[in-house]
């Protein structure tokens, strides 16, 4: 473990050693001019929830969702990749998700420092829906954290590894909680998330183009404010992919734990977790397996080019014998033409903080009582 800055210092030296040793060989992009590329999206959402009486008397709410800014820009093989995103106050506000400064060291090396992508299971989504599948809500899918990330993309193998220091960290007071003003779910209240390794293997067998075959392992401490003392936690993972230009076809399992060193009278069979402005509890050990299906189909209309039916699954198994467990699956339609893309999801949960329940401890304890509830919602947007 990891307890003071001298040491972190010399675990990051010696992770952008590794870089350099990885590939001598820097021939980056000839380039004379900079180029910057700045895109964006505006969403609105309909939703109908089966647990919103008074929701389902008015026939569901229509409003904003979000309008996020994307930055590109590169120079002689040095490159930067933001994304900023506008949601309402009650969501958390507005927030960085996604800010990296990065060198090509060639076509199949890089490395990139700053809010960057956490190398774990699949990416960019374990997912097809709007809503994501059961690992982001724990922090597992489509996370961002301040390190530093070395990618190297070959024929036949692809390499992921990441070094990071802590988790987005806006408030930088000596004893301050962290924020749940952010996309990505990270541990908040009296633990923070601190100097986390990842690595990544993926396989893509030559006799078999369209297959992925990767692993996943994740190993970082966590920081007790209350204690001052440094717990750990860690996640291992197995996926695959199926990618054609008709079908795909996601699948994985993980294995997760949270071992927090809390002060007396605070339970270690949960951890806090923050994301769109407000926190919840998670099971501390946890195993999750879902699988995703989904088909592309062409229309070629006026209106929408492409079709993608789906269907996503999540089971998320606690280990402490008194927790209920959660589920949740969406099943649902991506209609899309050009910049275009809109949502229509059935979404169902069963022990899940977004979809019924009562927010606050669904992926922890949960509710041995509890029912599956659903939401019908609609995400119209337009990417420029």
């Amino acid at each position: 473990m990891l307890s003071d800055g001298s040491s972190n210092q010399k675990y990051l030296c010696k992770f952008l050693f590794i870089l350099i040793l990885i590939n001598p060989c820097f021939d980056a992009f000839a380039q004379e001019e900079p180029e910057v590329t700045i895109g964006g999206a505006l969403r609105f959402n309909y939703n109908l929830s089966s647990w919103k009486e008074s929701q389902k008397d008015r026939g569901g709410d229509f409003g904003y969702d979000l309008f996020r800014i994307n930055v590109d820009g590169a120079y002689q093989g040095i490159f930067i990749k933001a994304e900023y995103r506008f949601y309402s106050e009650a969501f958390g506000g507005d927030f960085l998700k996604q800010g990296t400064v990065g060198y090509n060291l060639n076509e199949k090396n890089k490395f990139e420092v700053g809010l960057a992508k956490v190398p774990f299971g699949i990416e960019r989504y374990n997912s097809n829906n709007f809503f994501l599948n059961l690992p982001y809500y724990v922090g597992l899918e489509d996370d961002y954290d301040m390190g530093v990330t070395y990618t190297y993309t070959g024929d036949r193998f692809e390499y992921h590894l990441g070094f990071f220091k802590n988790s987005e960290e806006l408030r930088f007071g000596n004893t301050t909680e962290n924020s749940s003003n952010r996309y990505g779910y990270d541990i908040v209240g009296r633990n923070k998330e601190i100097n986390q390794f990842n690595g990544k293997i993926i396989y893509k067998p030559e006799s078999l183009k369209d297959h992925r075959i990767g692993v996943s392992a994740k190993y970082g401490s966590i920081y007790n404010l209350d204690t001052e003392e440094n717990g750990d936690r860690n996640a291992f993972a197995i996926h695959y992919e199926y990618l054609t230009e008709d079908w795909i076809v996601k699948a994985q399992a993980l294995s997760a734990r949270f071992n927090p060193v809390n002060a007396a009278g605070q339970s270690r069979d949960i951890i806090s977790m923050g994301a769109y402005g407000v926190p919840y509890e998670v099971a501390s050990d946890f195993e999750i397996y879902n699988i995703g299906i989904s088909r592309i189909l062409d229309i070629d209309t006026k209106l929408f080019k492409h079709i993608e039916i789906y269907n996503d699954f999540g089971y998320m198994h606690k280990q402490k014998g008194e927790f209920t467990d959660s589920y949740m699956n969406v099943l649902g339609l991506l209609f899309s033409s050009g910049p275009i893309f809109c949502f229509v999801d059935y979404a169902a949960g069963y022990n899940h903080s977004w979809l019924g329940g009562n927010f606050e401890d669904d992926f922890g304890i949960g509710d041995p009582d509890a029912k599956w509830e659903a939401r019908f919602n609609i995400n119209i947007g337009y990417y420029f």
